[in-house]
Formats: structure tokens, C-alpha cells, sequence
């Protein structure tokens, strides 16, 4: 990993983690605390992170055949009451609106915490017959969740997020269905663009979505040897749509009750950006992520300098790099370095008069220490290839990271003493509910279920037979 001129900025990457994260957030100038407490304010360089990963998994959710809506921020309270499992559930985080208007409620208003039950509800009026299935919708939103230990990115008042809900004819269909979100779009989305190995299936029963049969999940393992949870997935059976009388006539003109799932992913998957790639330097944005995959620093303000500088931009652009041309007068040039670090732009170029003289540029790659040169005329030809192999690198020092701490173990408290460092996979057999009482104590939890050769488990399969993978998480 880079070592630089940032590494006096933030704590220390290695013996201070928790720090070290907080002080990203602020150097790079990613987020910082809204005015109640546990919000959050995403400043512009992170909310054009955002803003790609939402375009990217928009992308890959239409693909599917959803199509997105819009449903209110207010829910009312009965809504909620009517899946008491999902409610109990949701209970401790809920934000209760009760006066309004200068007047009390008739009944009380919650704040979104999930759409679950809207969509239920408004599901239940359209759909009709087996015609209107499958229904496949989406919703991206914010939702409150009032959390008492709020962190950025990871778990705050307020976030931001894609929930999709789809009803189905089969149960079969749904499950299929389920299953293609949390492969097709998730887990690809997390592997593929933000170069983040995952490790994906099931959540164990105490695990699962309040009111869901099955939910399979997303882990990713962070800097710390801590797990993540980037995305899930749901098949929620009937229970909602039993509650909320979701039903459809059949060809032959019966009436036959829905299966349904619901997905998302949120704002958490910068926390897990972050918290994945970034090292003692600062944050390691990967290339197809990237708002800005190059930056050009003109290494002195003269006209010269920086038009060379200003065509090379241009030339990058042409061949779809985004690129960003930086002539700042000040600070010097050592600290517009450190600052285009700490943000983790993949590629930066460096021209000076020199670099002219010799009509050549300095290419410095944020995931290497070194520096090479390039011809200026080689540039438009070369960084494309340079940021492919970034993006490759990067997914795969996160793979090394995975692969070197998950180890197999065979008892519980091996179990427990290997989540000090990183993963353990231990039979499902072995630990049982009793297991994950004792794991619980020590603040490790089953991150999901597995198969013996690490695939996703159909819902049906025997918990005797699958592989618990446990860890401390955020």
C-alpha cells in the first residue's frame, strides 16, 4: 500500500482503525455530522461516489425488469402493526410523528424505516390477476432508523438507499428472483465495480429480515478483519402477502394468495468502499467508481505548464477518461498531492517544465508507492490500461485479505478466537443456536451460511449440512 507525504494526516491505518476511518471522512472531505444527532451530511466529492454506485445498480435492476416508483415518507402506524413480526422487528428505531399542523394526530405517522408495508398495501389494489405478475418495483429513498450508535456511512439516522419489491405467482418465481438480485446485481455490482470481494448466502434464522424466510446476504471484510453487510436479499413467502391481502385470480379464475421478496442496498456501501481500500495515505477509489479517474496537476501556474496540462485533460476525455485538471496557484504542489491522495483519485499526472523540456509526463498510480514516466504522446493510449489494472489489483488485494484471514476451524471458541483478527468457517453442525448464544457474548455473530464449495444455499437446504462463516461486524 502507498505510503506518503498523507500519512502524518490521519491516525494510524493499523493500531487505530476506528480513528484512522474518522479522519478520511474528514480530510478527504467526504461526509460530516448533521444538526440532529446520527444525521449526516455527504459532501459533494462522496455524493458523486453516490451517484455512480446508484446509476451503476440502477442500471443492473432495471436490467432485471423492475421499474422504479416513488412512495411517501409517511406511514401509518397501522400499516406497521399489521406484520407484527416485522414490526417488532423495526420497534426500537422507529421515529413516531404525533403532532402536526399544531394539532394531535387522529393516528400517528411513522418515518419510513423501510416501505415494506406501503408497498404492501398499495400491491394489494394492483394487483389483480396472474396478467399483473410478477410486479417488480424499486424505490430509491431515504429512511430514518434511529439508531443509538451512530456512525457515517455505516449505521445513521438517516440514509440513503434501493428497496425493491416484487410479488410473484410461484413461490419458485420469487425465490429465482431473489436469488438473481443478490447475484446478478449485488454481488456482481460489489466484485466487478467496486472491487470488493464478497462472500454471499444465507443468514442463519436469528439472523433473518424481520418477517422474511430466507434472506441471503452480501459480507465483505474491511481493513480490520471486521465484516460488513453490503446488501441483502429476501423472500419473504407469504407472510405479507397474507397481511395485506395480496392477492390474484389464476387463469382458471381462482383466487390464490402472492409470494413476495423484498432487496436493497444502501449508503453503506461507502462506509465499506472506505473501509476496504483505503490505507495509510487515505481513501483508494476504484477506477470504474471514480468520479474523477485522473487528476493532472500542472506542477507550476505558468501559461505553458498549464496548457500542457489542459490538453492532456482533453485528450484523456476523448478517449472517456474522466479526467480533472488541477492549475491551483495554491497550496504548493506537495500539498495538492497529499490532498488528491487522501481522496484516492486512481491515476495522477504530474506535468512540470521539465516534464515539457523532455516532452514526458509523471504517472503516479494511488495503488502503488512508485512513480513512472510516460511520453505526452502515449498518454491517450496508456491510462486506459493503467486504470483497468488498478481496478484488477485493487479487487484483488481485497481477495489476498479475504483468503488470508478466513481460516477453518472445528470448535467454538477456535471460532471465537479467530473473529479477533478476521473470519471463521466453522460447521454449521458444530455451532448451532447454542453456539451462536456463546459466539454472541463475544460480540461475533454468524455473517451468513454457506455451502461446503462456498455457494449461495437454496432456502430448502439442511442447516446440518452448511458451513456458518462468524466475525465481529460494524
Amino acid at each position: 500500500m502507498t505510503t506518503s507525504g498523507a500519512a502524518g494526516v490521519l491516525a494510524s491505518w493499523r493500531d487505530d482503525f476506528p480513528r484512522w476511518y474518522q479522519d478520511v471522512l474528514e480530510k478527504a472531505q467526504l461526509a460530516d455530522n448533521g444538526p440532529v444527532r446520527g444525521t449526516m451530511v455527504i459532501r459533494p466529492y462522496a455524493y458523486a461516489i453516490w451517484e455512480r454506485m446508484q446509476a451503476d445498480v440502477d442500471a443492473r435492476i432495471k436490467a432485471t425488469g423492475a421499474e422504479n416508483v416513488y412512495l411517501p415518507l409517511f406511514i401509518p402506524q397501522s400499516y406497521l402493526e399489521r406484520e407484527a413480526e416485522h414490526v417488532e422487528g423495526f420497534s426500537p428505531e422507529l421515529a413516531v410523528v404525533t403532532h402536526a399542523g399544531g394539532k394531535e394526530l387522529t393516528e400517528p405517522v411513522v418515518v419510513r424505516p423501510t416501505s415494506e408495508t406501503v408497498f404492501g398495501e398499495l400491491m394489494s389494489k394492483w394487483v389483480q390477476s396472474h396478467r399483473d405478475l410478477p410486479m417488480l418495483l424499486n424505490q430509491w429513498s431515504n429512511v430514518v432508523r434511529w439508531e443509538l450508535r451512530p456512525r457515517l456511512f455505516l449505521r445513521t439516522t438517516e440514509f440513503l438507499w434501493q428497496e425493491g419489491h416484487t410479488a410473484h405467482a410461484t413461490a419458485e418465481d420469487a425465490a429465482e428472483y431473489a436469488r438473481r438480485i443478490h447475484l446478478e446485481v449485488y454481488r456482481d455490482f460489489l466484485q466487478n465495480t467496486l472491487a470488493i470481494p464478497v462472500l454471499v448466502g444465507v443468514k442463519s434464522p436469528r439472523e433473518r429480515f424481520a418477517g422474511a424466510v430466507n434472506t441471503m446476504t452480501c459480507e465483505g471484510m474491511m481493513g480490520d478483519g471486521k465484516a460488513l453487510q453490503l446488501a441483502t436479499s429476501h423472500e419473504l413467502g407469504q407472510n405479507f402477502a397474507r397481511a395485506f391481502d395480496i392477492t390474484y385470480t389464476d387463469a382458471a379464475g381462482t383466487e390464490r394468495i402472492c409470494w413476495t421478496t423484498s432487496w436493497g442496498a444502501s449508503t453503506r456501501m461507502m462506509g465499506g468502499l472506505i473501509m476496504s481500500h483505503g490505507d495509510q495515505a487515505g481513501l483508494r477509489v476504484p477506477p470504474r467508481i471514480a468520479p474523477i479517474q485522473v487528476v493532472v496537476i500542472a506542477v507550476k501556474d505558468d501559461e505553458r505548464t498549464v496548457g500542457a496540462a489542459s490538453a492532456v485533460v482533453d485528450e484523456l476525455a476523448e478517449v472517456g477518461v474522466r479526467a480533472r485538471l488541477d492549475a491551483r496557484s495554491t497550496p504548493g504542489f506537495g500539498r495538492r498531492v497529499v490532498d488528491w491522495e487522501l481522496k484516492g483519485v486512481p491515476v495522477r499526472i504530474e506535468v512540470g517544465p521539465r516534464d515539457l523540456d523532455a516532452q514526458q509526463a509523471t504517472i503516479a498510480r494511488r495503488d502503488q508507492p512508485s512513480k513512472t514516466v510516460l511520453p505526452l504522446d502515449a498518454l491517450r493510449t496508456a491510462v486506459p490500461g493503467i486504470l483497468d489494472a488498478i481496478q484488477d489489483e485493487l479487487l484483488e488485494q481485497g481477495r489476498r485479505r479475504l483468503n488470508a484471514n478466513t481460516v477453518d476451524v472445528a470448535s467454538i471458541a477456535d471460532a471465537a478466537a479467530a473473529a479477533a483478527t478476521g473470519f471463521a468457517r466453522i460447521p454449521y453442525a458444530t455451532l448451532g443456536e447454542h453456539g451462536e448464544d456463546q459466539l454472541a457474548a463475544s460480540a461475533v455473530t454468524v455473517r451468513c451460511l454457506q455451502t461446503a464449495d462456498g455457494g449461495v444455499p437454496v432456502r430448502d437446504d439442511e442447516l446440518a449440512e452448511l458451513f456458518a462463516i462468524v466475525a465481529r461486524s460494524y
